[in-house]
């Protein structure tokens, strides 16, 4: 969950509150950008990556947020960020794309996070953005992901809506509980959860 600069003033120690002060300042002001050395990375990104460290993981992604918008980061500054970052900053990135990105644009990180098996991706990825702007070919195999990542469907923003009266869905799901049941395999408890939204399988069921 995404905590405001209000919350996190209220939880964060003396010297945390402080740093971000610094930090924000610096995103707002775009410190130690250099137009004449593309290769300077300026002090906010620093900042971005160093998060954890001063803040605390907890609330590392709620920082990294705040300082994604302070700094008006754009999509190339956002795509380079992703490529560069570790896995905990690409969480944070892909969390922060519904504050910071209107329309597609930002979608060839989503569906890289999709590709991955990092559970903690895959999760962040099929939040509202997705829901937002994801294709309906890539949502289907975005909630197919979750279900054999183990990633819960409680993850998926907008679920009901989007799966609702989708046929195509339902037959991809069909197929999948079929695979793993003559693999001997469990079939995940919220297929059937799915199904019943698309309403190809009765609540009775």
């Amino acid at each position: 969950m995404l905590r405001t600069r209000k919350e996190l003033d209220a939880q964060l120690p003396d010297a945390a509150r402080a740093w971000l002060d610094e930090a924000l300042a610096e995103a707002r002001e775009r410190t130690g950008e250099d137009a004449a050395d593309p290769y300077a990375v300026p002090a906010w990104e620093l900042r971005f990556a160093s998060a954890g460290r001063h803040c605390g993981q907890d609330h590392a992604n709620s920082v990294r947020t705040l300082l994604l918008v302070e700094a008006r980061a754009d999509t190339p500054t956002l795509t380079r960020l992703y490529q560069q970052g570790t896995a905990a900053e690409r969480r944070a990135l892909l969390l922060a794309l519904p504050h910071l990105v209107e329309g597609p644009a930002a979608l060839p990180l989503t569906e890289d996070a999709l590709r991955t098996n990092d559970t903690r991706l895959v999760a962040a990825a099929v939040g509202p953005y997705a829901a937002a702007y994801l294709g309906p070919h890539a949502w289907r195999h975005a909630v197919l992901k979750c279900l054999f990542t183990g990633v819960p469907l409680d993850a998926v923003a907008d679920l009901p809506t989007r799966a609702a009266g989708d046929s195509e869905l339902a037959r991809m799901l069909a197929d999948y509980a079929a695979e793993r049941t003559a693999a001997g395999r469990d079939v995940p408890h919220d297929l059937n959860r799915v199904l019943t939204l698309t309403g190809e399988l009765s609540e009775e069921s």
